[in-house]
């Protein structure tokens, strides 16, 4: 019998595709403002297994852009609130938690749980091309996020190989950092916006208890990086691949 949660999707997909996700497992690194969003997608979608992975908890400053940052969630693991909003949208799903930064030490131990499709939304540059050099050694399939902080032009979000960015200077540097251990970059997919921007590199913001440089983002864009990383995702699972 069709879940009722799961029918318009079976209706675009079919049958075989709803099984593909649901016996999936995909790996979300990162669960802020844009693997937020990419986790709310697949949740939906059906995917079986969820294993999350981020270290930090919610702060006052996460509610513009994260989803999962709510008042009720401030001071809260963000994937022990990511774990609570899958229970909500999909219960049937298994969600693995690993409380852990990215680095060299444990990337390896973390690919062992065996993702079928792993979403890199991590910040740190030296994290994520740690990881995504371990995910292309390991022939584990992954999309990445590049930076979508300073763009306010949806219109100018894409999905294409790491070769092909520009105007992103996240991309630049994780490119130059791949070449240098090896990656082949014409294979390594990623959502990145092309928007030239001339807009300040950081925003001086002034709070009780300290004075800090941050980079400003909006919700929109980042809702789009995650749910077009979790569009990838779907339809490449939904297929078989």
């Amino acid at each position: 019998m069709t879940n009722p949660r799961l029918m318009r999707t079976q209706a675009l997909l079919g049958t075989q595709a709803i099984q593909n996700l649901q016996n999936s497992t995909v790996m979300i690194v990162g669960v802020g403002a844009v693997g937020g969003y990419a986790l709310e997608a697949l949740a939906r979608a059906g995917v079986g297994k969820l294993i999350l992975v981020d270290f930090d908890c919610f702060d006052e400053t996460n509610i513009n852009r994260q989803i999962l940052a709510l008042t009720s969630t401030l001071g809260q693991k963000k994937i022990e609130a990511a774990k609570n909003r899958v229970a909500e949208i999909n219960p049937n799903c298994n969600v693995v938690l690993e409380d852990v930064f990215v680095n060299s030490s444990n990337v390896d131990i973390l690919l062992k749980r065996g993702p079928d499709y792993v979403v890199d939304a991590i910040d740190s540059i030296k994290s994520k091309c740690e990881l995504m050099a371990a995910l292309q050694k390991n022939n584990i399939p992954f999309v990445s996020s590049m930076g979508a902080a300073l763009k306010t032009d949806i219109s100018r979000v894409k999905i294409a190989p790491l070769s092909a960015t520009r105007n992103c200077p996240m991309a630049k540097v994780v490119r130059q950092n791949l070449k240098r251990q090896g990656v082949d970059i014409t294979k390594v997919m990623c959502v990145f916006s092309d928007e030239q921007t001339n807009l300040p590199d950081t925003a001086i913001v002034k709070t009780p208890n300290k004075t800090k440089n941050i980079l400003g983002s909006l919700p929109t864009i980042t809702a789009v990086f995650g749910l077009m990383m979790a569009h990838k995702v779907i339809l490449d699972l939904a297929k078989g691949r």
